[in-house]
């Protein structure tokens, strides 16, 4: 068993072992094994251990990836995972869920020389894993409580980071959540076989252990009024995330039959969590012919789902070749093992039907010059059309925001021309003063990882605002 860094020319990139995809067609049950120790021991100390880490510096919440990587090639995961949780509020999630291919590992110095990525990701679940098994994972303790409480308005992977830190400073917590279930697109909008729901659900129980309140089946604007949170409140986060279905905006997409990804999803993981679902047949794949369009992480996500929910073929359209294709490449080959059909260089033009929907008429598109973006721009190809026979299409386009201030009653509360909250870079507050937000709200629709590091930068924010509300309270009473 290694003990020494810099193994690369001797030991080869391994990924933990994959379940078989017959099997796991059947089930949605994570498709990756636990790396056994000897392995990870191994695969860690492959690690260059370089000057310039540029796997950490292209990490969202900046892990000390070269480090944890030693200290778990000695032995020492204990103290790897000290040092994984010290910047990750959730380091188990994003082990299974980032895409490492675009971050760390896309970065990684032995991925440039054609060695071969270490397999951060899997690194980071392993860890985490095991600090779990082991008991070293505990509640929050501060070493102080402070009177002033923090009102979260969210339970998504900003608001739930925020949290964290927030307990962790000692404040009273409240976390807001018109679900009831806390973990947002988490528990609801990741599949299982990317994110077992039980690893989400201990992370929340953890925190309500640390003292953190949970509101759960609480609608903001509904149950209970901005001002009131305001009130109640010395300060208060919104991390909504954003859920609003761009639209197909082609003849035909109000037919049924055609589904928005995120009603798709939510709708199979609350039956995966035991939940009735009032006309799920309409939201169930099983038997049907589906057609997917988009081709994000999201995407991925509806096509591996219908496939483990029975469906009878399953296609995904997307406009751009594969190496231009905005989704992780590995949830691409994933989906491609269990059966999906992808039809490159295409776009859809209309649904067809009569009452439901009976098709998909396409027209395939050539890449022509590159825009600004660097990306080719994809033009459609004249005489070109065909069909693709479908009887249930889910759009997977991307998301965009809800109307927060109409939503919370809150006019005053300022957008960005794209409808996310205006916030201060540097303090993550909006326009209204002592409220701050966080996530995809904010940022617009991103990575979890990079919400995570959102919510950790607004809780410091709101420490910062705290601290100098309390000295300018203090000052004022002398």
């Amino acid at each position: 068993m290694p003990s020494k860094m810099l193994q690369f020319p001797r030991v080869n990139r391994a990924m933990p072992d994959k379940r078989a995809a017959t099997d796991r067609r059947q089930d949605f049950n994570e498709i990756y094994q636990p790396f056994d120790s000897g392995a990870a021991t191994s695969q860690a100390s492959r690690c260059e251990q370089c000057g310039i880490p540029f796997c950490q510096i292209h990490c969202p919440v900046g892990n000390n990836i070269p480090d944890w990587l030693m200290l778990a090639t000695a032995g020492r995961l204990d103290e790897a995972y000290a040092l994984s949780s010290s910047t990750n509020n959730f380091p188990e999630i994003c082990g299974r869920i980032c895409p490492q291919d675009r971050l760390c590992e896309g970065s990684c110095v032995l991925e440039q020389s054609h060695h071969g990525a270490v397999t951060i990701g899997a690194m980071e679940r392993h860890i985490t894993d095991t600090a779990w098994a082991e008991g070293w994972v505990k509640p929050r303790q501060p070493a102080a409580e402070r009177p002033q409480s923090v009102g979260v308005i969210g339970a998504g992977p900003a608001g739930l980071a925020a949290a964290d830190q927030l307990r962790g400073l000692g404040y009273q917590v409240h976390v807001y959540d018109r679900h009831d279930r806390a973990g947002g697109l988490l528990i609801y909008g990741i599949p299982g076989f990317k994110l077992e729901k039980e690893i989400v659900l201990r992370r929340a129980r953890l925190l309500a252990d640390g003292g953190v309140a949970f509101h759960l089946g609480t609608a903001v604007g509904t149950d209970v009024s901005l001002a009131d949170l305001r009130a109640r409140h010395d300060a208060l986060l919104i991390a909504t995330g954003v859920y609003k279905a761009r639209p197909l905006s082609i003849p035909g997409d109000g037919l049924a039959g055609v589904l928005p990804a995120l009603d798709y999803l939510i709708a199979s993981n609350r039956v995966g969590l035991g939940d009735a679902v009032a006309g799920f047949e309409r939201l169930n794949a099983a038997g049907k012919d589906v057609v997917v369009i988009g081709g994000g992480d999201t995407a991925m996500d509806c096509v591996r789902t219908a496939v483990r929910q029975g469906a009878r073929s399953v296609k995904c359209i997307y406009r751009r070749d594969r190496a231009n294709m905005p989704g992780a490449q590995r949830e691409v080959g994933h989906a491609e093992e269990e059966g999906v059909a992808f039809v490159w260089q295409a776009a859809p033009e209309a649904i067809l039907g009569h009452d439901r929907v009976e098709g998909v008429r396409c027209v395939r598109m050539h890449l022509g010059v590159a825009d600004s973006s660097g990306r080719q721009v994809p033009t459609a190809v004249e005489g070109s059309d065909f069909t693709i026979p479908a009887s249930l299409v889910i759009t997977a386009l991307g998301f965009d925001p809800e109307d927060i201030p109409a939503a919370f009653g809150a006019p005053d509360l300022e957008t960005t021309r794209w409808g996310t909250l205006t916030a201060d870079p540097r303090t993550a507050m909006t326009s209204l003063p002592g409220v701050f937000a966080a996530g995809d709200i904010a940022r617009g629709a991103s990575l979890v990882v990079w919400a995570i590091r959102d919510g950790r930068d607004a809780a410091a924010g709101i420490h910062a605002f705290l601290e100098t509300k309390a000295g300018l309270e203090t000052k004022a009473g002398r």
